[in-house]
């Protein structure tokens, strides 16, 4: 199988989040050899909760970028912030967070953060297909 990409640019607006699994979900459908139902739901989710971050504490945007290769699913998420994601202690009653960081981390073969040039960051996971 020849690497698969997509990119898709998210902006701040209400269905955006939705967009972005629709996306995913669109682009996972179309790869020639299918993935089973638990890794393509592992792959949403990675991108639910990477574009999320992203428009919560990025700046408001970000760009998402899917590739497939033989053996991994990269999800990427560009945003205009500095700031890496931090692991911190789940808010267990306040509803503030906490969890999503260590799942994509948990779910990941790999996750990198990679600051860029002209400011801003790249988060990506690495699944295993």
């Amino acid at each position: 199988m020849d690497t698969m990409n997509l990119d898709v640019a998210t902006a701040h607006f209400a269905g955006s989040l939705a967009g972005a699994r629709e996306r995913a979900r669109d682009f996972l459908d179309g790869l020639t050899r299918p993935l089973a139902g638990e890794v393509a739901d592992a792959v949403v989710l990675v991108v639910s909760e990477l574009v999320t971050n992203a428009l919560r504490h990025g700046g408001g945007t970000c760009t998402l970028h899917l590739t497939a290769r033989p053996d991994t699913l990269e999800v990427a998420v560009d945003d205009p912030s500095p700031e890496a994601p931090r692991t911190r202690s789940p808010d267990l009653k306040g509803g503030t967070g906490g969890f999503g960081w260590p799942m994509v981390n948990h779910l990941a073969r790999s996750t990198a953060v990679t600051r860029q040039s002209a400011g801003g960051k790249t988060v990506s996971a690495a699944l295993a297909r």
